[in-house]
């Protein structure tokens, strides 16, 4: 159950992330990668620094994989997503978005073994198909009437990282110390960022950052999405692997949906109700099969 709670709570933060992104895109997107990344960093380095320094061996030995970890989750994920919004619409990102977790059940199948169960399948495709329908609002027109442009290329390239991420973190996570890690991966991270930064702020002049809206929209970017989600996904990772971890994904319009619904006061219709309680149908019975399967072990050793 602990995994599963991460995960709850990792997807309310990214659905907070949605949120407050919209709120300060007037800032140009490697900006606030940048300037997310930065803050996360003064924030975990004097915790995380004594453990950076004591496994410096292991970080040097094991260097690609923690640079693959750190530009897919830490670095670009984001960056791509605030990119691709300058391009296409929120509608086709959230769709997009939501092709997560079947990327990454495909490639854990074809790479980490693992097999799902058919009552899993059955969570997995509600869980997508649920998602959908939230963000079209129960219109498959809107489907068929979605215009592909260059921010929609963006935005696979977005999907394709964060599966990457994931994959490294289960197969190399569990090599490394956790905030030791987060240190290492978001200094990184700041150093990949800061050109694609520095471009837009001789492009487009030096952003305002001291406005009371984008002062707070930064530092909960800094604080929740990149460094309290990033730990609890990839502990959620290690217990219950890729494939599971990702089908929680799918609740993000749920989440984003009731934080517009509270905080933005955007309206909200019966059939995106419908929707949201098909995606918490599907995650549910996504897990529930599995913590059965973990359940066996335990009962022929007792006996």
């Amino acid at each position: 159950m602990k995994a599963y709670i991460f995960l709850l709570i990792t997807v309310i933060i990214f659905s907070g992330n949605i949120i407050v992104g919209k709120a300060i895109s007037d800032l140009p997107p490697f900006t606030i990668a940048f300037s997310r990344v930065t803050l996360a960093f003064l924030i975990i380095l004097p915790i995380g620094l004594s453990q950076a320094i004591k496994y410096k061996s292991t970080f040097v030995s094991e260097w690609k994989p923690l640079l693959g970890m750190a530009l897919t989750g830490v670095a670009f994920f984001n960056a791509l997503i605030y990119a691709s919004l300058q391009f296409t619409s929120p509608t086709n990102v959230a769709i997009m978005e939501s092709a997560i977790p079947v990327v990454t059940i495909l490639i854990s199948l074809l790479f980490l073994k693992e097999k799902l169960r058919p009552l899993q399948w059955i969570g997995v495709l509600l869980s997508v198909g649920g998602a959908v329908w939230v963000i079209t609002n129960g219109s498959w027109q809107v489907l068929a009437s979605m215009a592909f442009n260059i921010g929609d290329v963006i935005m696979i390239g977005a999907v394709v990282t964060w599966v990457s991420y994931s994959m490294l973190v289960k197969y190399h996570m569990m090599k490394f110390p956790v905030y030791g890690t987060l240190v290492v991966m978001l200094a990184i991270a700041i150093l990949a960022l800061l050109p694609f930064a520095a471009v837009e702020w001789f492009r487009l002049g030096w952003p305002d950052l001291w406005r009371a809206d984008r002062l707070l929209g930064v530092a909960y970017l800094g604080i929740f999405p990149s460094v309290i989600a990033l730990i609890l996904y990839n502990k959620a990772i290690e217990e219950v692997g890729p494939s599971i971890s990702a089908v929680f994904l799918n609740l993000l319009p749920v989440f984003t949906m009731a934080g517009a619904l509270l905080f933005l006061g955007e309206n909200v219709t019966h059939v995106q109700l419908i929707g949201a309680f098909i995606v918490i149908s599907g995650v549910f019975l996504t897990t529930v099969r599995r913590k059965s399967l973990k359940k066996k072990p335990a009962v022929i050793k007792n006996l």
